[in-house]
């Protein structure tokens, strides 16, 4: 059991958490020196979603538009291309 969870965490228990203690407090150290908190972080992540998701559906519906006038063009011309070759036949 100790083996797989060594495996698992890459060191030991005791050696994987001295190192995320001082990494959490290095981290900790430079996001304050930045002012940047926590919530911040999970505000920033949110928005970004939020940003995505919206321009994302705006992208579907400039694709949509593209799709109507490049069709308002190719569908008559393919009926057109169509009727002329059946009647040759």
């Amino acid at each position: 059991m100790s083996d797989g969870l060594n495996r698992f965490l890459g060191d030991t228990p005791g050696r994987t958490l001295i190192k995320l203690v001082v990494v959490s407090v290095v981290v900790g150290f430079v996001m304050s020196a930045f002012g940047i908190y926590p919530m911040d972080v999970v505000y920033w992540i949110r928005a970004s979603f939020v940003e995505l998701w919206r321009s994302g559906f705006a992208a579907l519906g400039r694709v949509g538009d593209y799709l109507l006038l490049g069709a308002a063009i190719v569908i008559p011309v393919f009926i057109i291309l169509r009727i002329l070759s059946w009647r040759k036949s």
